[in-house]
This record gives structure tokens, sequence and C-alpha cells, in this order.
């Protein structure tokens, strides 16, 4: 299960998803739903709240009430949807330091750190391959290139990255939605809806 900070502020507050949510409303909520579910949660730790400081506490917090793992964006912060106009990326070696926060921060392996990036919006896809990459070797366990505007860069991106690559459909977003089939041949490690 992904819990993402889209349909949370949608729901909680009934504001678009624009760095509204914080992190005491994240963790509240993602206690209540890791408490309600048998399936491992992965919560969405945004621009992980700040600095890489911010990035620790945010793993601290979420891996103390049971979370699976945590996807962590290179926006700038306050953040925006992956898929609003707009948004602003941070620098590739500030976002190597809080996935390196978050690796320190978390105390089981099996706690996954997914790094997100959004610079395909702002650079390009070989832009976002090449953050992509950088990130796994930083330590993030999947990485998650956000926008994709064609089935082709959704493919590209899949075999390019060093890491497992999660893909996110959104009805209504940037990217085509492509059938779980196709993505799985394509070679995607996980794919949200």
């Amino acid at each position: 299960v992904f819990v993402h900070d889209f349909g949370l502020s949608a729901t909680f507050l009934g504001k678009p998803d624009m760095g509204l949510i914080t992190l005491s409303e994240m963790t509240v909520i993602i206690d209540k739903i890791v408490k309600a579910v048998e399936l491992p949660v992965v919560a969405d730790g945004g621009c992980g709240f700040g600095n890489p400081l911010n990035t620790y506490r945010t793993v601290e917090e979420f891996e103390s009430i049971g979370a699976a793992g945590v996807n962590l964006e290179d926006q700038a912060y306050p953040k925006r949807c992956g898929h609003l106009a707009g948004k602003e990326i941070i620098s590739a070696e500030e976002m190597i330091e809080k996935i390196q926060a978050a690796c320190d921060a978390r105390k089981d392996r099996d706690f996954v750190i997914v790094a997100r990036t959004d610079a395909i919006a702002i650079d390009g896809v070989d832009e976002a391959i090449r953050r992509g990459n950088a990130y796994a070797r930083a330590g993030a366990d999947m990485i998650f290139v956000e926008a994709p505007e064609s089935k082709e860069d959704i493919g590209r991106i899949v075999k390019s990255l060093e890491a497992p690559s999660w893909v996110n459909m959104v009805e209504g977003g940037k990217t085509p939605l492509v059938p779980f089939d196709e993505l799985q041949k394509m070679g995607a490690a996980l794919v949200d809806y």
C-alpha cells in the first residue's frame, strides 16, 4: 500500500497537493493505516519535510510506526504534485545528502528507501535517469522517475536505471496509462495506481 500526500491532502485537507500536509499529520494518518491493514505500507515522505536532518527524522518517525518504507523526492520544499506545473528541484547533491540521511536513520535493513526525481519536468529524461542512478548509488533501494510523457520514455527509464524502478499511473496525469502486463514486461518492479 502506498500512502501518498496527494491523496491525503485531498481527503484530509480538501486542498491540492502543494506541500500543505505536515510530518506530524502524515505520521498520525500513516500510523492508523499501518494498524488497519496487513500489507506493507510505504509512506510518502515528500521532500523529507525539509533538509537532510528533517529527512532523518521523517525516516525515524515512519519506521517507528511500522511503515515498510518511505518515498523521498528531489523537489524544492514546499513540493507540488508531480503532475502539476511550477515544480522546482533541488540539486542532485542535496538530494544525495537526504538519501544518505535516510539510510543512516533506518534501523531495519528491510525498510525500503525510494528516491523519486521530478527532473523530467525541468531538465528532461536524460537528467532524470542520471539523477536516478546517482540516487541508487547513494543508497536508495528503488527509483521513482515521476511523470514520463510517453510509453517509450517509461521503457527507456526502466531499462536505464541501476535499481528497481517504480512507475506511477495517474488518471489525468502527464504519464500515459499503460496496462500492468506491459509495464511488467518492460521490467517495472512496482506500479502504483
